[in-house]
């Protein structure tokens, strides 16, 4: 007889335990042991939460290479059936070689489970016959358990559901989050001071007000998504006297040295606007002109609300009353909220990332190398995005209620968003670079995403240059090719989007703190038409009313809270890497965040408000809330 010493380590996670019989098969290339039922000295506590329990199963020969273990649990007459989280099965063979076999899986039925040896395989690598069979059962299950659906015709499709306990347990929220999670907005509220402010549909009637709601605002935003360096003269047609009156600059020698930016809010053009409290919202669709300074601040020179100049479209100018300029700010600010929160964050992020963790749930097996790598960047996400769908962006949802893009002009937005997202627009060192935005001073997104871009890449390079050695492999990588394929139909719906890559950016999760100060900036007045008419009056009108501001406030509140499971960028509490390349370069990734993490608390120490939006400490690993 020849002996395995086999350790089983339950998750160190709520409710991971079992009192259940857990029984075991080991799998070789020279046969099968028989099922055995695990027996510890330590009984029932042998598979608690935390536990590490040893055990021996005996074969009368050797079993050659370990490809695969089966595990399966049943019920005591004592103990009804539970769910059971084990984290990995180890296994030493009679010659002292050592398995790995990653589980991280909720077992929560009597059926037999499998799971393979932790070394990374490819498909074309596989050669085991039963290794082969387990890997297609694998896919077979995980396409009937991920099914897609439409949401909206024209967005990215999404995860089948009826409610988040339909979700596959893997994918839901721990008990920690969403114990957590259950907080509601009234939690948000009491918080913020606001519970009495809930029911008031009137306007605000004055300033000070305002300031003592936002006692906890931010005020850096470091710069906006869509600005570019560019010629606009023939978008906004000003003149040296207008934006510059003191005859400091010119205009045509500014635009020359590469001083003058847009911000173009075209994507809001002619969006039918939302009804709050029954009265018609407006949102703009601005442009803005800003110059750079020679002390390096970018400072608007011009605002003109609509696109097209116009008599009734007047160019608002800093030198204009007080009033009338900052009526032209409150605008362009309502209009940059919804073009963040619908483009960048609900799109490019929540969205497209829900479509990559599910290609990637349905097509490539836990043994496959991209699986192991991207698998930690989809935590949640599918339970967070089923919640926004049901509980911000549906038809009672906050945002649809309290928005003025809510409705069917969020829709509209999301779809021309889809439209023009480009494969370059999603990699920022392109997208910084055909923006014409990498001199821009103090731009402190751009310092910070371009350094966590770059670590990010070697260490993904690294990972998929080990297991993909030429173009070729790649290319005869079938689970590969389905992953994309699905992600090119599902996510981008079949548009041209050429260059279609991996992007481990997108699944995670930098949510700005700003967004609570923009929520403040819906409007629902018409916008001035003429210069010389704003006064505190006009303007405060133009601001929501109480109830739509507090409760706007409260939801983006609830959604900026850390959840005290978060998971730092890099930090893996799942080893599902066996081979030690792999694991040295896990190692450095986290190693080279920590520094530039060190970076920028360093860099931070100097600026008035720091921007803390980008340290690896901060971004999560995954979308998450």
């Amino acid at each position: 007889m020849v002996d395995y010493e086999v350790t089983v380590y339950t998750a160190n996670r709520t409710a991971a335990t079992t009192f259940n019989n857990v029984f075991l098969k080991l799998v070789g290339t020279n046969g099968e042991s028989e099922r055995k039922r695990l027996l510890s000295l330590r009984g029932p506590s042998a598979f608690v939460r935390g536990a590490v329990a040893s055990f021996t199963v005996s074969y009368p020969t050797s079993l050659g290479k370990l490809v695969l273990v089966e595990l399966d649990k049943k019920p005591l007459f004592l103990f009804p059936e539970d769910s059971w989280f084990p984290a990995k099965v180890e296994v030493k063979s009679p010659d002292g070689e050592i398995y790995n076999f990653p589980v991280y899986r909720w077992i929560s039925d009597s059926k037999v489970h499998r799971f393979r040896e932790g070394t990374a395989l490819k498909g074309f690598e596989d050669s085991h016959q039963l290794g082969r069979y387990s890997r297609e059962q694998e896919l077979k299950q995980r396409q009937k358990d991920y099914c897609w659906d439409v949401y909206v015709e024209g967005i990215p499709h999404c995860i089948k559901a009826d409610g988040p306990l339909s979700l596959p347990a893997e994918v839901r929220f721990s008990f920690t989050k969403q114990t957590e999670f259950l907080f509601t907005k009234i939690t948000g509220l009491a918080e913020l001071k606001l519970k009495g402010l809930v029911d008031n549909k009137t306007n605000w009637t004055n300033i000070d007000d305002i300031d003592r709601v936002f006692w906890f605002k931010q005020t850096d935003i470091s710069g906006t998504d869509n600005l570019h360096k560019v010629n606009p003269t023939k978008l906004l047609p000003v003149t040296d006297k207008m934006v510059f009156p003191d005859g400091c600059c010119s205009l045509a020698e500014e635009i020359k040295k590469g001083n003058i930016f847009l911000c173009d809010y075209k994507q809001m053009d002619g969006v039918k606007t939302n009804t709050i409290n029954d009265e018609k919202q407006y949102l703009m669709a601005p442009l803005v002109l800003l110059h750079k300074t020679p002390d390096d601040k970018l400072m608007p020179i011009a605002i003109q609300l609509k696109q097209k100049p116009a008599e009734d479209n007047p160019i608002f100018l800093p030198s204009d009353s007080e009033y009338d300029w900052l009526m032209a700010k409150i605008f362009v600010r309502s209009a940059d909220f919804s073009e963040h929160q619908l483009n960048v964050h609900l799109l490019r992020t929540h969205l497209l990332a829900e479509v990559f963790a599910v290609s990637l749930l349905r097509n490539v097996p836990m043994v496959h190398p991209l699986h192991k790598l991207l698998i930690p960047h989809t935590r949640y996400t599918l339970q967070i995005n089923f919640l926004a769908r049901n509980r911000l962006i549906s038809e009672e949802g906050v945002f649809t209620k309290f928005s003025a893009s809510g409705g069917e002009g969020m829709i509209t937005i999301l779809r021309r968003s889809l439209s023009s997202v480009t494969y370059s627009s999603l990699c920022v060192p392109e997208d910084i670079a055909e923006r014409g935005v990498k001199d821009v001073p103090n731009f402190y997104y751009r310092d910070d995403a371009l350094r966590l871009w770059d670590t990010i890449n070697r260490f993904v390079r690294g990972i998929l240059t080990y297991y993909y050695k030429t173009d070729a492999e790649v290319q005869q990588d079938s689970e590969l090719q389905k992953w994309i394929l699905d992600i090119f139909e599902h996510g981008f719906l079949s548009q041209p989007c050429p260059g279609i890559s991996l992007l481990l950016k997108t699944g995670t999760n930098p949510h700005p703190l700003t967004d609570l100060d923009e929520q403040a900036v819906i409007d629902n007045r018409p916008p001035p038409t003429k210069k010389g008419e704003a006064t505190e009056e006009t303007m405060l009108k133009t601001l929501p009313d109480v109830n739509t501001t507090v409760q706007g406030m409260a939801i983006m509140w609830l959604l900026s809270q850390q959840s005290s499971d978060f998971a730092p960028l890099g930090q893996y509490s799942e080893d599902h890497f066996s081979e030690e390349t792999p694991r040295q370069m896990i190692a450095n990734f986290q190693k080279e965040l920590a520094a530039l993490s060190a970076a920028i608390k360093e860099r931070n120490k100097t600026l008035e408000v720091p921007y803390t939006y980008l340290d690896p400490e901060e971004v999560e690993n995954s979308v998450a809330i």
